[in-house]
């Protein structure tokens, strides 16, 4: 089997890979991205390859999607505060470019299965509930929302139609992300324990009591492989999934951070508050919770606590 990860140099991304290293059934691993590292991350073996290409490009696509026995994680995407910025980009790589994968798929024998990366930025609008469900109605209030609404809607009708056997995985927040900030406005949700653990200051671009559904990245990559693994007849024709999630004030994650720091003789740098209204306007648009009963029911894992998902992050990144 040949499988397949957009986006797939980024941290999910080769998480996933990582996690799929045991599976002897799989004999090829792609990881395709806009710009691929000069080596192949630690722990993945010769079965994986990089391949550097465009999203955008049905060509480039088609030519990674070339075996009937595949599956793909569909994680490539301008994220949503750089859909804000640019528009045209965010509609080539997160609309055409899922498109061009969903085609590919449609192309091969058999119904393959995919997991499309998706997001609680589906959800916004002046009547959203502080908690939606997976039946509440979706009113992206960014680029980036809207196009995740539509991967959504054609990962059900693709399935509908029989061309493949998708899924659909709403994510939270995923924390915490390692490197250098992204253009996510909800970055700040890993920025503010990332950097104070390596020793720098943080400017937080949003206000101390600003709350934000969260998920830590083992769940989230438990999360996607899980909905890859979960039965298609089991899922019913409504193939959305709201991932397990928990909603923190930034003045939670900071007391976490301290409780964490303390413990492993961490001394961390500064958190200094300095709103930033863009960035703000975004984070106020989304829901606080997502119901998430029917991912529990599948198994996927929830998250025990904030001082769990900074420990995991040291034990993995630091």
């Amino acid at each position: 089997m040949k499988i397949v990860i957009t986006g797939g140099c980024g941290f999910l991304g080769v998480g996933i890979a990582r996690k799929l290293m045991d599976r002897p059934e799989i004999d090829s691993l792609v990881l395709f991205d806009a710009h691929v590292p000069d080596a192949l991350p630690n722990g993945l073996d010769d079965r994986v390859t990089m391949v550097e290409g465009d999203i955008s490009d049905r060509v480039q696509v088609a030519a990674i999607i070339d075996r009937d026995d595949i599956g793909v994680f569909h994680l490539a995407s301008v994220v949503s505060a750089g859909g804000e910025q640019d528009f045209d980009l965010a509609m080539r790589v997160n609309f055409d470019g899922g498109r061009h994968i969903l085609e590919a798929l449609r192309a091969r024998k058999g119904t393959p299965r995919i997991v499309l990366a998706s997001s609680l930025a589906v959800f916004g609008g002046p009547d959203m509930p502080e908690a939606v469900t997976e039946m509440t109605r979706v009113v992206p209030q960014t680029t980036y929302g809207m196009t995740k609404a539509i991967g959504e809607l054609m990962i059900n009708d693709y399935t509908r139609k029989g061309f493949i056997d998708g899924r659909a995985a709403r994510l939270p927040t995923v924390i915490i992300r390692p490197g250098a900030p992204n253009a996510a406005a909800s970055g700040f949700a890993s920025g503010v324990f990332r950097e104070p653990l390596s020793g720098q200051d943080y400017v937080l671009p949003v206000a101390m009591d600003t709350r934000m559904m969260v998920i830590g990245a083992r769940s989230a990559i438990a999360g996607l492989t899980g909905l890859m693994d979960a039965d298609g007849e089991g899922l019913g024709a409504d193939r959305v999934v709201n991932l397990p999630n928990n909603a923190y004030a930034v003045t939670d994650m900071i007391a976490a951070l301290e409780r964490v720091a303390a413990e492993n003789g961490i001394t961390f740098g500064p958190v200094t508050p300095k709103p930033d209204p863009a960035i703000e306007a975004i984070v106020k648009s989304w829901p606080l919770a997502m119901e998430d009963s029917r991912a529990r029911a599948l198994g996927l894992p929830a998250d025990e606590s904030l001082e769990a998902i900074i420990r995991e992050y040291i034990a993995d990144w630091l």
